[in-house]
């Protein structure tokens, strides 16, 4: 539910940015802050890669990122690139001619790192493979590689040094007439990347990539990104995002929706609104929570659902869902749908009864916005 028209607090304003496309996704401009992430597989290992891609997409990756270390990556690209239902973004590091073998291969985005592709004249043959094959580019800027002059002439990794690195790179681009990219700077430490990427967001209008670089395992890794993401995507910062996360590629994709999901900024799927439970708890909360959230994977209609141990704050929280649960005595609770209360249930049979209901509401979701697209046209 949006209330935005009636609460200003709650807008976030977007930092104005050009719209380019990676393959048949536009980023920037007034487009959907974009969810990507990056397959850990060999690549050269195609089944693998192409599942990888095709989980991450189910789970809703709008862009894939994929490394190109070598020759026979670049073979294996083109026949991942085929089967892949979103765009591809080539990971390019060391070898500026796995650029030109990406372009080739298909990819929809070439991710180039100043600190290491090499001299200028093999940055322009990588530009001149991204305008021949219709790829836009990423600058990727990263604290723990940049150029060796910048380190020199500032001693450390520091806001001033990503962000001079990334100008002149956007510079080389521009100079051969290629405006069709996007830039990150990103460090694995939050406050070094923040104060880098609202330096950046104020001298260039390029799309902007975030991301919070190593940010570790799937608990710390998520509380690290929702806090630099968080901050930078509630300040208007921030275009299409990837969480690093020493995972699943999935759990980056559904972490990435989580926060962009908390600001109201993506919506996607059932949203689980649950308290932490405790001794009020007229059922489990926890284990019903976690059973939930399985059976409700499927469902990609933005919709939201409570689920509150008892009625302290149950009915309030139910007043703003779609589906709600409040535990009740006696090994039963009140089935709350559109903020209303509807019919009571027994705990044991409560699972499969929001099951249905949340299928049944995500259904009657889905021909509401058939029907509004329809008459739009």
């Amino acid at each position: 539910m949006s209330h935005n028209h009636i609460r200003p607090w709650r807008n976030i304003y977007r930092r104005k940015s050009r719209q380019i496309m990676v393959g048949s996704v536009p980023v920037g401009g007034d487009a959907p802050i974009t969810v990507q992430t990056m397959t850990n597989t060999v690549t050269t290992d195609i089944p693998g890669t192409i599942a990888q891609v095709q989980a991450a997409a189910e789970a809703g990756a709008d862009i894939v990122r994929v490394s190109v270390p070598d020759q026979d990556s670049s073979r294996a690209l083109k026949e991942i690139v085929k089967e892949s239902p979103v765009p591809i973004v080539a990971d390019i590091h060391f070898h500026y001619k796995r650029g030109i073998e990406a372009a080739e291969a298909g990819a929809a985005c070439l991710r180039i790192n100043p600190g290491n592709i090499g001299s200028e004249d093999r940055v322009k043959e990588v530009i001149r493979a991204a305008r021949d094959h219709g790829c836009s580019i990423r600058i990727g800027v990263n604290a723990g590689s940049l150029e060796k002059h910048l380190l020199e002439k500032y001693a450390e990794p520091c806001p001033e040094a990503m962000v001079e690195s990334g100008l002149d790179h956007i510079k080389i681009l521009q100079d051969n007439d290629f405006h069709e990219f996007k830039i990150s700077c990103k460090a694995s430490d939050v406050f070094l990347s923040a104060a880098a990427y609202q330096a950046l967001a104020d001298v260039t209008d390029a799309p902007i990539h975030l991301g919070i670089t190593e940010a570790g395992g799937l608990t710390s890794g998520t509380i690290k990104s929702a806090i630099g993401l968080g901050n930078l995507l509630w300040m208007g910062i921030g275009d299409t995002i990837r969480v690093s996360l020493s995972a699943d590629p999935v759990e980056e994709v559904k972490v990435g929706y989580e926060i962009l999901k908390s600001l109201g900024l993506r919506h996607r799927g059932v949203n689980i609104i649950s308290c932490p439970s405790c001794a009020r708890q007229g059922f489990d909360v926890i284990k019903t929570v976690e059973r939930l959230e399985k059976r409700l994977e499927h469902i990609k209609t933005p919709m939201s659902l409570s689920i509150i141990g008892c009625v302290v704050n149950g009915p309030g929280e139910a007043l703003m869902t779609d589906v709600g649960f409040t535990g009740g005595g006696n090994g039963a609770g009140m089935v709350y749908l559109a903020g209303k209360q509807s019919h009571k249930m027994s705990n044991d049979q409560m699972v499969e009864h929001i099951v249905e209901q949340v299928e049944k509401k995500a259904a009657e979701l889905e021909e509401q916005n058939s029907a509004e697209t329809q008459a739009a046209e």
